[in-house]
């Protein structure tokens, strides 16, 4: 049975540490980095699981083409909605000055549509994928106005997703608590 598991928390709060962990014992993992390079604690717990169990995890840095990257695959994670959200934005609007209502609505649901069409793959895979994502709920509305509208767009499509979701956790200071499923 596919299964969806939304994960979200602060800034090094222990969220991609559980996702490894959570699929520790899997062989073929796809490990899809949306910016920059995978964080070396991560890289590090992979490279000891592989070599420890015997097994292969493919890591996608810089991915593109979410949907297709999922297609057949029983196990995925992405790291991070946060930074894929942050990417889409500034796709559609590459000065936050120019942000307004209704390309926030087309950048959310450009995001949600691409996600659903993710979880769709793996559904049809009979897959699982683990979602991380940074939870920005806890933090005091930003002066600095691209900040607010990255908070709101990002508030919303993790709203979106978790309700789509299987299973939802909750990281905070290196524990994860289950908060639905």
């Amino acid at each position: 049975m596919a299964k969806v598991t939304f994960i979200t928390g602060g800034a090094s709060s222990g969220k991609s540490r559980w996702a490894v962990t959570h699929f520790a014992g899997c062989d073929n993992v796809l490990y899809m980095v949306i910016s920059g390079s995978l964080d070396d604690d991560t890289a590090r717990r992979i490279d000891y699981n592989c070599k420890e169990r015997g097994i292969e995890w493919e890591v996608k840095t810089e991915a593109d083409n979410l949907a297709e990257l999922v297609k057949g695959r029983k196990f995925s994670i992405l790291d991070s909605l946060a930074a894929y959200v942050n990417r889409a934005a500034y796709r559609k609007c590459p000065d936050y000055s120019d942000m307004n209502d209704i390309i926030r609505r087309e950048i959310e649901q450009q995001v949600i549509n691409e996600i659903i069409d993710v979880l769709n793959n793996v559904r049809e895979s009979n897959g699982n994928i683990i979602i991380l994502s940074t939870e920005l709920g806890f933090c005091p509305i930003p002066s600095q106005e691209d900040a607010r509208w990255f908070r709101e767009i990002l508030g919303n499509v993790n709203q979106r997703i978790a309700n789509l979701s299987n299973e939802v956790h909750l990281s905070a200071s290196g524990i994860t608590f289950k908060i639905k499923g």
